[in-house]
Order: C-alpha cells, then structure tokens, then sequence
C-alpha cells in the first residue's frame, strides 16, 4: 500500500480520498483499500518522512470541498520521491526477470 500512495503523490499533492481513487483507476480496481488502512499506511509514511502533510489544494485545483478543513493533503517529500524510484527500478528488475523466464510476454 505505500508503494501504491508514494506513486499517486509522485503526480502531485493529494488528499487521502483521492489517492484511494487514483489507486484503484490506475489498478482498474484490482488494488482497493479501505481508509483505515490507507491511513494507517499514510501515518507510517508520514512518520518515515516519506511524506508530508501540506496546508492546501494544489493551485489551480482548489474546489468548494477543498476548503473543507477536515480534508489533509499530502505531498512526497526529496526523500519519499528517491525512496519511490528505488522501489520502482527494484518492480522493473522483476517485471525483465519474469520476461526473461517466460512469466510475462513483451507487451505486458
């Protein structure tokens, strides 16, 4: 689940109901999380300094519930982004060793 929110911060700074939207369009609902494990996941991040929490919307992308006091953003931090694209590299290592074994064809 960290990997899942560190890739949706790595497009921008997101509120924690967005980020479970973006999780599940970009896994076309394979990936679901309910929010007490997002946030539970977003509270180690948090504590882990992969990510922090940001007083607003992104400019340009304020609405009348982005103003809503209750709703947190976050953002990923230097070290969060480094920690992302290892994370990556490491998914992408795995993704050419499956090819190479014959577990995945070229185009997936």
């Amino acid at each position: 689940m960290e990997f899942e929110i560190l890739l949706s911060l790595a497009e921008g700074d997101r509120h924690g109901y967005a980020i479970l939207q973006d999780i599940a369009a970009r896994s076309d609902g394979a990936v679901t999380a309910r929010p007490g494990t997002l946030y539970r996941a977003i509270s180690r991040l948090l504590q882990s300094d992969l990510i922090e929490e940001v007083d607003a919307a992104p400019r340009g992308r304020r609405s009348a519930s982005a103003t809503d006091e209750r709703r947190r953003y976050y953002s990923l931090t230097t070290n969060g982004r480094r920690v992302a694209e290892q994370e990556a590299q490491r998914l992408a290592r795995q993704v050419r060793a499956a090819r190479t074994r014959k577990l995945l064809k070229s185009g997936a």
